[in-house]
């Protein structure tokens, strides 16, 4: 095999499809044999969300063999731990250097740039590994979807929970009918800054800082520090939306097959209408809070939904209090120690599941009604691992549940939020075509303005 067969060709050939051609000369089956050799992974973006992929990439058995960050003082800590792997400030260049080296690419970088990082890494046949929210637009999901279909790479999102054996029994508890019909959905996560302003005038970049590669698509602008902290703005963030949202709507959206509207028959129209609630217009940040309400249309034998998402909405926070009959613990009650700052509670005609905010864990209520109660048979795939499914698929095994295929559709009906929240409108969306029917500005609002040379 060694002579008919390049390890980093097969790899390629499993992601297309292609690996049943093999023709082996012994007995062990080309699974057998790669799934114990190392991916050679590449890690873009190594600090705050990136150190988690620094430490497990090794943990997990596979071979990291290029590092990229634009801030190359944050990155210190990372390329200490790895002297001799080559590093690299600009994705592109490491693409290009080290491409046949590199199987898999993790990307832990603001949202601002996941879009354009992920796209390049495809488009040079490499698997992808994008940390949540997967995108900064909702547009942007839909291409880089397109993209991956197109050259047959493997994709998974970084929202962990997925794996968990929680969200998976969860799903099957929902989908067997446990908590009986579905009468109301609820999904809460933190509030935005509310009313900000940009920094005015500039300082000097900071050693080791590539700022033109830090700012990627959004508009230039000088260096300012404010910018830094680059959750609270709109230019490079996706608020609450993006950041909590696939993993605390990723349950409901998983459940109730919403993601099958994206595939739909054309003949039946489908259309999510978006409402808002939301305490001020605020386009430089986000609102303090707000109050998303989906109407979702019938999937196939399933009926249509409501699905209600708050973003530090306090009505909504007292809607799931008097499900509980008790206060959420969001730093002011319970143990005053934020363990319920985001979550989802689905109600049904014979009970209630609530789930924490990674989808990570879930309680069955009334929890004395449910006592004991096993549940219908485990029928979702377990893989114990976010990051081993993934590798694992790379390496010709079970398709991972997070890929682009269903992350892209969960990020751009979450992402609609943003968009609703700059117009304090209805918006009507099509999920086929990817189109807001109803409001010309809000679909412009659906992609980005590119700054020269960094389109998708």
């Amino acid at each position: 095999m060694h002579s008919q067969l390049h390890r980093r060709e097969w790899l390629r050939a499993v992601a297309a499809g292609g690996a049943s051609l093999t023709v082996l000369r012994d007995s062990r089956s080309a699974w057998g044999y790669f799934a114990n050799e190392k991916l050679g992974v590449a890690l873009v973006g190594l600090s705050g969300r990136g150190q988690w992929f620094v430490e497990t990439v090794p943990r997990i058995g596979e071979e990291v063999v290029a590092l990229c960050d634009v801030n190359q003082k944050r990155a210190a800590g990372a390329f200490q731990r790895f002297p001799d792997v080559p590093k690299f400030q600009d994705f592109r260049k490491m693409l290009t250097e080290q491409g046949k080296r590199i199987d898999a690419v993790f990307i832990a970088t603001p949202d601002n740039t996941h879009a354009v990082i992920a796209a390049a890494a495809m488009g040079a046949g490499k698997h992808v590994y994008c940390e949540k929210p997967l995108t900064h637009d909702v547009a942007e999901a839909r291409a880089l979807r397109e993209i991956a279909r197109k050259q047959g790479v493997v994709t998974q999102m970084g929202n962990q929970g997925t794996a968990t054996e929680a969200f998976r029994r969860a799903v099957e508890l929902i989908q067997a009918g446990s908590i009986g019909a579905i009468k109301e959905i609820h999904v809460w996560d933190g509030g935005g800054t509310g009313p900000r302003k940009p920094p005015e005038g500039s300082q000097p970049v900071p050693e080791g800082l590539d700022w033109d590669l830090w700012l990627g698509p959004a508009a230039w602008r000088p260096f300012h520090p404010q910018w830094l902290p680059w959750h609270g703005w709109r230019d490079f963030a996706t608020g609450n939306a993006g950041n909590w949202g696939p993993h605390s709507a990723n349950l409901p959206f998983k459940a109730f097959r919403i993601d099958s509207l994206w595939y739909a028959d054309p003949a039946t129209k489908p259309r999510i209408r978006v409402h808002v609630e939301m305490s001020e217009t605020e386009r430089v940040g986000f609102p303090r809070w707000a109050s998303i309400r989906y109407e979702v249309p019938a999937r196939g034998d399933l009926p249509p939904i409501e699905f209600n998402h708050y973003y530090g909405a306090p009505g909504g926070r007292r809607r799931v209090e008097e499900h509980l009959g008790r206060q959420l613990d969001w730093g002011d009650a319970g143990e005053r120690k934020w363990k319920e700052h985001g979550g989802c509670l689905i109600v049904g005609t014979e009970g209630m599941i609530k789930s924490t905010e990674h989808n990570s864990s879930f309680t069955l209520l009334p929890e004395a009604k449910f006592a004991g109660y096993e549940g219908p048979p485990k029928t979702l795939p377990r893989s114990g691992s976010h990051e081993r499914e993934f590798t694992a698929a790379c390496k010709g095994g079970p398709k991972t549940m997070s890929n682009f295929d269903y992350a892209g559709p969960l990020v751009e009906f979450l992402l609609l939020a943003n968009v609703a929240t700059l117009f304090g409108e209805t918006l009507e969306f099509d999920p086929l075509a990817c189109k807001i029917l109803n409001h010309r500005e809000a679909d412009a609002a659906l992609r980005r303005e590119y700054r020269k040379g960094w389109e998708l």
